[in-house]
């Protein structure tokens, strides 16, 4: 390529941006922002990525600061901003349990945060450096740890709704997602995050409707929340079959071009999807996830030739379960066993885009570690039974003593003697 023609391609990208950057400041333009700062509600699943768009600024201002309150009026205020050379943060580095200080990236206004947790409800406000507000939000991050799932196939219901008096609490499901299989039976999930009803809300915070906001929301009072908070998040599962047809045209596009290049006969066996080799230590815990997948992502597992099924291996349908899947998408492997060899796929959204081949080795060093999940586990048993038969022995010596109840005086009698 010549260099006229890496000019002219430079010069129509930076006008593609320049387009865009003026395309979102007419934006700011026709929305003008609100005389009384008022308080937008959103609600999220643990786990889930999220966008908060400044939606008005004034026109004079050129970078935005975001700042976070647990509650309105807190002493406490942490400041969210990309200045200072900090760079934007992926959500593919994002590690679990992470800070929301390194979880969040400020783009064209907008905050995104990267793997909410609970701990990030709260507000959220969009202003200057100086601490001027524009817009914000009452933003709900609700737990998925006692998260309830119901089986469409297996005629479950999800849970009902409760009344107390005035307060009606129910469960908001989202749509469907889409099959997580082809050409084969699949499953299709939703999500329902726990929202209520009630006549007495602050009218600081918008909602659907004037007396509906998620449970955890700012503007439900403090004696509401306990009302509340057995209604937990729920998971709808039920059974889809679609056609491979039409997703995998340009997959074997791609084989047909490669079969044509390759000699005939000498072409070496080529798997359907990338596959990536693993070997595990016998006995050794194992959590695989699936490459680009969400907690909202249709996402399915095989081994081999053989489907997961949530309806068998979802967490806490068993409590004994050694194989499962978490409702973060996540496959889990307790206590790696030699008949877990195989093959296991990962299923996008409909599409099979990957592979994992895993090995089970009986012998080599494995040093134990904290972050080894089958570590903590044995050190927190070994700290429990030394505990349980401390009180044992406490508890049996204090029985002794006031059964005895003779030996009590005695001993008193002749210590004062």
């Amino acid at each position: 390529m010549s260099l006229a023609h890496t000019t002219v391609l430079l010069w129509a990208w930076g006008s593609l941006q320049a387009f865009e950057i003026v395309e979102k400041e007419s934006v700011f333009q026709r929305t003008p922002c609100p005389a009384f700062l008022v308080f937008d509600n959103a609600a999220y699943l643990a786990d889930m990525s999220f966008e908060l768009p400044c939606h008005c600024k004034p026109e004079d201002v050129s970078a935005v600061v975001w700042y976070y309150q647990k509650h309105l009026g807190s002493r406490y205020t942490t400041v969210l901003t990309d200045f200072d050379g900090r760079l934007l943060t992926e959500a593919a580095h994002v590690r679990v349990g992470s800070s929301m200080l390194v979880r969040f990236s400020i783009r064209m206004f907008s905050l995104l945060v990267f793997r909410a947790q609970p701990e990030d409800t709260g507000l959220y406000f969009c202003g200057t450096r100086e601490g001027d507000y524009f817009y914000a939000y009452d933003v709900d991050i609700q737990s998925n740890k006692e998260i309830v799932a119901s089986f469409k196939d297996m005629a479950q219901e999800p849970l009902p709704d409760e009344y107390y008096g005035g307060l009606h609490v129910f469960t908001t499901f989202w749509e469907w997602t889409p099959c997580d299989r082809c050409d084969v039976r699949g499953e299709q999930w939703r999500f329902g995050l726990c929202y209520l009803q009630y006549p007495d809300l602050s009218p600081r915070y918008i909602k659907t409707r004037s007396d509906v906001v998620s449970c955890g929301s700012r503007a439900v009072p403090w004696k509401l929340h306990l009302q509340t908070k057995y209604h937990t998040p729920e998971l709808q599962f039920q059974s889809c079959l679609v056609s491979c047809q039409k997703r995998n045209k340009t997959r074997k596009g791609v084989l047909a071009i490669y079969s044509y290049v390759s000699k005939l006969g000498s072409r070496p066996w080529v798997p359907q999807v990338p596959i990536q080799f693993h070997q595990q230590r016998l006995g050794h815990g194992l959590i695989i996830s699936c490459p680009g997948a969400r907690p909202e992502h249709a996402v399915a597992w095989d081994k081999d030739d053989q489907p997961l099924y949530r309806a068998q291996y979802l967490k806490g349908v068993n409590r004994s379960m050694r194989v499962f899947i978490d409702h973060g998408n996540h496959l889990h492997i307790r206590f790696t066993q030699l008949s877990d060899r195989g093959i296991y796929y990962c299923w996008l959204q409909g599409l099979k885009i990957a592979g994992f081949r895993l090995g089970v080795i009986t012998r080599g060093r494995y040093p134990a570690s904290l972050s080894d999940p089958e570590t903590r586990t044995a050190i927190e048993l070994t700290l429990m039974g030394y505990l349980f038969i401390t009180i044992v022995f406490i508890t049996i010596h204090l029985c002794r003593c006031c059964c005895q109840s003779p030996c009590c005086p005695n001993f008193s009698a002749q210590t004062l003697l």
